[in-house]
């Protein structure tokens, strides 16, 4: 078993001087992350290695070098790295996951070329995967490629994280390509995000682009359960932590500390973006300026700004307007000996930036939408007792969720940035220690090593859960010994779920008429006199005798309250004659503020019918009517039974076991066997005896001791059966 870890970067920089390749080790949050990894098995890394090259013996030099770290380069040209890079990752996907949607460029060329890239991933990765690896890939540049792999590999264990937010529904359905990314991504056993927000955003979109089923945290495909959950990323909290105490860091804060002399200094870091939030955390500190003088010569802002796609124009108009807007603020409040604002592009050694984070009495972290943001948890981090800080972080920013004790504010609104300058400077230090120590307590143990381990353990559970479904699939070997069981019994009971087992689903329930194949395989099942042959189904009887009411097989109907036994019907619980009034006016209050939903009145029951409703509103909807409905079924002993699009009231005193255990009662059976698709079939399946037979169709359940993946292979299944 190997871990292979796939993104769009090698945790490596690799240049050229003089004609000779230098290699370093990067020292990113991913990099660290995937190096802490506690798991004794050998490690791959794929990944662009950061230099461009035509020359096919310096790329095979780079790979023979990168080799003996189990480094595996994918090596791109000038173009595919305009395109794919900074053009459809970076100039589609960025923007749009950021919310800034007027930003999107759209070019053909640069899905083409997205789509060539992921490949040539999954090209140079596949060599080196094996049914029982653990692949990982990393974040949007190669959304294209779980599926890929799975296809070439499909028992291999995938795993996806998505380093970005992802957009609501709204703005990802704006993607011509968004089916296609949301099936690149389903080909991973477990997608990851930093957040519950964003892992709600995505099965949203996987609800209305792929009208895919989902339970909660699980998408539910034909051979496998996709899980998506939230992991929210940390940093190496000891190595920031210590920091500070070591003599050459110590030596960088002291420096720093001539020179800035007794200013308060409020820090700020980011990547040259937009959506960092830079120009609105500028006009908020010129705001700060201009409304409290009596901080002038007391408080400085310090913003890092590192360099990152300066030839787009875009984020070289973002730089002209930073260094205007500091330009303006400098020039309007600067004294001698006082700078407002100091201003430096580029990026700091780690030293440095320590120094600077433990020297700073205030981060000012305030993008204007941000995947996670790990500066506010390495500022955090550098800080103890003796030397505290406050944190003003945006509530767009992922770390947020977690960091409730920083001063939380709205990075488009500059009042609220200067009144949360205003309200860090004033706080007593008895309150800076309160709020960091419970931060602090958090980022501690929520570490990057525990993020990449967590996520590793989730797989391989995943990969043992998966696992499990693929044995319960009917595949030859499973169906020869039904097949043997069947031939060799004497007496058999075959019990079969109605809508979506032996029929499909339709929008309209009363269009899921029995085809004439069916009519025939029940025919053909009836021939055979060793068989009783019973369908069991939550359909009203009249419909059901209508429909049968020429073919001699036995019904139960509304899920056991009725059944037809040698074509006399016989009933085990009576007509309702009239509803309880509150549980009517719940379901038709539901019903009209919900379009396309509808009430089906049976003889027992009452259906909701939600099939043709939006999948967001429908699950709002199920909730609530769930909710309104508990206290009056409880006081009238009726249940509520949630099934495939459909909510079910009906008495409590019968289900779809009722029938089974009234079949068992009057005959002995060597062969019993249950097919049905629904949350209501698991009565069926628990009521079996421990020899029987039950086969879920569709979606994995825990009870059933086989599984059929699709609707359309259960008459094929039975056809074979008594053939």
């Amino acid at each position: 078993m190997k871990i292979i870890i796939i993104a769009n970067r090698l945790p490596v920089k690799i240049e050229k001087k003089n004609d000779r390749l230098s290699i370093t080790q990067s020292e990113g949050g991913l990099s660290t992350g995937m190096g802490s990894l506690e798991l004794n098995i050998e490690k791959h890394w794929i990944g662009w290695p950061g230099i461009y090259t035509d020359n096919e013996e310096e790329k095979e030099k780079i790979t023979e070098r990168l080799k003996k770290f189990n480094y595996h380069p994918v090596f791109l040209s000038a173009e595919q790295i305009e395109n794919y890079y900074e053009g459809y990752s970076n100039s589609i996907i960025w923007p749009l996951c950021h919310y800034f949607y007027s930003f999107v460029q759209y070019k053909t060329k640069f899905w083409e070329t997205y789509q060539k890239v992921n490949m040539q991933f999954c090209e140079t990765a596949l060599p080196f995967i094996e049914d029982d690896d653990l692949v990982w890939v990393h974040d949007y540049h190669l959304m294209l490629l779980p599926k890929m792999i799975r296809d070439h590999r499909p028992m291999v264990s995938i795993g996806y994280f998505h380093h970005i937010p992802f957009p609501p529904y709204e703005l990802f359905r704006v993607l011509p390509e968004r089916e296609e990314l949301l099936n690149g991504l389903l080909g991973a056993d477990l997608i990851g995000f930093h957040i519950h927000d964003y892992m709600r955003h995505f099965l949203s979109a996987i609800y209305r682009v792929l009208d895919l089923n989902c339970q909660l945290d699980e998408i539910h495909l034909e051979d496998r359960i996709v899980h998506v959950d939230a992991f929210p990323m940390g940093i190496n909290y000891e190595r920031y932590h210590n920091a500070p105490s070591q003599p050459a860091v110590k030596k960088k804060i002291n420096n720093f500390k001539k020179k800035l002399k007794n200013q308060s200094i409020i820090l700020s870091v980011d990547r040259l973006d937009y959506s960092k939030g830079i120009l609105h955390r500028l006009n908020g500190f010129a705001l700060f300026l201009k409304n409290h003088p009596e901080y002038h010569e007391k408080v400085s802002l310090m913003m890092i700004v590192v360099p990152s796609r300066s030839t787009v124009n875009k984020y070289a108009d973002l730089k002209t307007e930073i260094d205007q807007l500091i330009g303006e603020i400098n020039g309007l409040y600067s004294k001698p000996g006082w700078t407002p604002v100091h201003y430096f592009y580029r990026s700091f050694a780690f030293r440095e930036l320590v120094a600077l984070y433990s020297l700073a009495e205030i981060a000012l972290v305030t993008p204007l939408r941000d995947g996670m943001n790990l500066v506010s948890k390495e500022y955090l981090a550098t800080k103890s007792e003796e030397n505290t800080g406050v944190l003003i972080l945006s509530e767009m920013a992922g770390a947020a969720t977690e960091l409730s004790d920083a001063i939380i504010i709205n990075p488009n609104n500059p009042k609220e940035i200067e009144m949360a300058i205003l309200q860090a400077l004033s706080m007593s230090e008895e309150e800076k220690k309160e709020r960091l120590k419970k931060m602090q307590k958090r980022i501690s143990k929520q570490t990057v090593k525990k993020w990449a381990n967590d996520f590793i353990d989730e797989i391989q559970y995943i990969k043992l859960q998966n696992r499990e479904i693929l044995i319960k699939i009917i595949e030859k070997e499973q169906f020869d010994q039904i097949k043997n069981r069947y031939d060799h019994a004497s007496s058999r009971l075959l019990l079969l779920d109605y809508d979506g087992t032996l029929v499909p689903f339709t929008k309209n329930p009363e269009e899921a008429v029995p085809s004439p194949q069916l009519i025939d395989l029940l025919n053909r099942l009836k021939e055979d006199k060793k068989n009783t042959v019973v369908i069991n189904s939550g359909r009203n009887y009249q419909i059901l005798d209508q429909w049968f009411k020429d073919i001699d097989v036995d019904l139960t109907a509304e899920h056991g309250a009725f059944y037809r036994e040698n074509g006399v019907w016989h009933e085990n619980y009576k007509k309702i004659e009239k509803w309880d009034e509150r549980i009517m006016n719940i379901l038709l209050h539901a019903i009209e503020k919900t379009p396309r939903s509808s009430l089906e009145i049976k003889n027992t029951s009452l259906v909701w019918h939600y099939r043709k409703v939006d999948a967001w509103l429908a699950e709002l909807r199920e909730k609530q009517l769930m909710n309104a409905l508990i206290e009056p079924c409880s006081r009238l002993n009726l249940q509520i039974v949630p099934g495939n699009k459909i909510l079910e009231i009906k008495p409590a005193t019968f289900n779809k076991g009722t029938e089974v255990k009234r079949r068992l009662s009057q005959k002995n059976y060597d062969f019993i066997m249950a097919i049905g698709d629904d949350t209501t079939d698991e009565d069926m399946f628990r009521a079996l005896p421990p020899d029987g037979i039950s086969i879920k169709v569709g979606s994995f359940s825990p009870t059933a001791k086989y599984r059929i993946p699709l609707q359309s292979k259960v008459l094929p299944f039975l056809k074979k059966l008594i053939s």
